[in-house]
């Protein structure tokens, strides 16, 4: 196996072993709410005056799919959109205090995991862990390039 593929199969188990570890605890404190959910509440919660183009490119899914799933929140009371009074055609969405809880949660656990895993980012070498945060970012930018070359930018 080349390093490419060496990388990538890394990168892959280690994802798929942190989706496993934090799955079921996601799952019971965050029951009766699907991913896609769950993961808009964090955009808008992270994001004032987040819009649906805005949260569809953040979540690489379709702004049709981002309407389908705002409607869904408000009517479960978890967003409320609104629009600004200089810009009336442009609807952009608040965390309902509903809405909120869900956020606080989903925070709360994410640190949870956060800290399970300190210990392995305590003991590394930061210059090791700067070197691949920034082939990180240099393969992110690639995958950005050939996402708009690609014209998926609007999905």
């Amino acid at each position: 196996m080349d390093t490419q593929q060496q990388f990538l199969t890394s990168l892959s188990t280690l994802l798929d072993k942190i989706t496993l570890l934090s799955k079921e605890q996601l799952a019971t404190e965050l029951k009766g709410y699907k991913p896609a959910e769950v993961h808009t509440i964090e955009y808008i919660g992270q994001h004032p005056q987040a819009n649906v183009t805005q949260i569809a490119t953040a979540l690489f899914v379709t702004r049709g799919a981002v309407s389908k799933l705002t409607k869904r929140l408000m009517t479960r009371g978890l967003i409320e959109r609104y629009q600004q009074s200089d810009n009336r055609k442009e609807i952009y969405f608040n965390l309902t205090p509903r809405g909120q809880e869900v956020f606080d949660i989903h925070a709360r656990l994410h640190q949870g995991f956060q800290q399970r895993d300190q210990p392995v980012f305590d003991q590394a070498d930061p210059a090791q862990l700067q070197a691949t945060l920034d082939f990180l970012k240099q393969y992110n930018d690639h995958l950005d390039a050939e996402i708009t070359k690609q014209g998926l930018n609007g999905h």
